[in-house]
């Protein structure tokens, strides 16, 4: 029994389908159905039952999948172990939404870079879910994201909580005003990032909790975009505290809702199996005193 063998069946097992286990092996499609039928004929079992397009586990193959998971975690994990004693540990992935990793983790890395020149960070932004199975799956190493977060394989740390505050353009006539409640809103243009977004589901959830319904006019994938439309004058829109930023003092105002006021809690998650690496550990270290010790750039101004 070869490991290739193993990370085969796993890769088939999590997607379902031979060709995309054969393209995140990076193997051609035969070669990947000649090991999976080596490792059947050695286990003495039908791992898989081929249904059309459809690879679905077999009674055996839901018995071994467990264990074969262990195995390459163990392999995976003492492999790391030895690279931190041999001083190969300070390389790491870290992962962030895109409503974080431009405002907390990129300062940070930035200034890594200098003082710590022997961590070597690699970064990756992604939607939530997309990072969660980028831990789950090795290829991160640690990643901040909004909750909630619900998988039994993922180590949940509460890094902080801030406020979502409305934010308008500076000669829109909310601008002015101390108080704005959700029903103040009633008629107005909303921009939102588009439906992967964590951000757009959590508003939506706030906005549905107080029963309230926004027109949404725009829809982004970027925050810089979501800033310049809502600096124009064409809508109105709800970011998180980390995403106000010094330089929008000339185009942007930020208001927070008086009554039942949006929040976010951002956490940090793992694996809760996987090897901590020297370098993940620094670098988790160093982010905590990042959080603590941070300013908010643009200053306390908002209503």
């Amino acid at each position: 029994m070869e490991l290739h063998q193993l990370r085969y069946f796993v890769a088939i097992a999590d997607t379902g389908n031979f060709t995309r286990a054969s393209e995140r092996n990076h193997v051609s499609q035969p070669s990947l159905s000649q090991q999976i039928q080596k490792l059947e004929a050695e286990v003495g079992h039908k791992l898989f039952h081929r249904l059309g397009r459809k690879a679905v586990l077999t009674e055996a193959g839901t018995a071994f999948l467990e264990r074969a998971r262990r195995i390459l975690f163990e392999v995976e994990n003492a492999t790391k172990e030895l690279g931190d004693k041999r001083g190969l540990g300070r390389r790491i992935t870290v992962g962030a939404v895109q409503t974080v990793m431009p405002y907390l983790m990129t300062p940070l890395i930035a200034r890594l870079r200098d003082e710590h020149p022997n961590l070597l960070i690699g970064a990756r932004e992604d939607f939530r879910g997309s990072l969660l199975r980028a831990v789950v799956e090795g290829d991160v190493d640690l990643a901040v994201v909004p909750q909630p977060v619900k998988d039994h394989r993922i180590s949940i740390e509460p890094l902080f909580t801030e406020p979502l505050l409305l934010v308008v353009g500076r000669r829109h006539p909310i601008a002015s005003r101390t108080e704005i409640s959700v029903s103040d809103l009633a008629g107005e243009t909303f921009v939102s990032l588009g439906d992967s977004s964590s951000l757009a589901a959590q508003i939506q959830a706030f906005f549905g909790d107080q029963k309230f319904q926004p027109q949404i006019g725009f829809r982004c994938a970027q925050v810089a975009t979501l800033k310049q439309i809502v600096s124009s004058g064409l809508g109105i829109s709800l970011l998180p505290q980390l995403a106000r930023q010094a330089e929008d003092r000339e185009s942007l105002t930020y208001l927070r809702l008086t009554g039942s006021e949006p929040t976010r809690e951002l956490v940090v998650i793992r694996h809760l199996q996987r090897y901590q690496s020297r370098g993940a550990e620094q670098f988790l270290k160093l982010l905590r005193e990042h959080v603590r010790t941070r300013d908010d750039p643009a200053g306390t101004d908002a209503a």
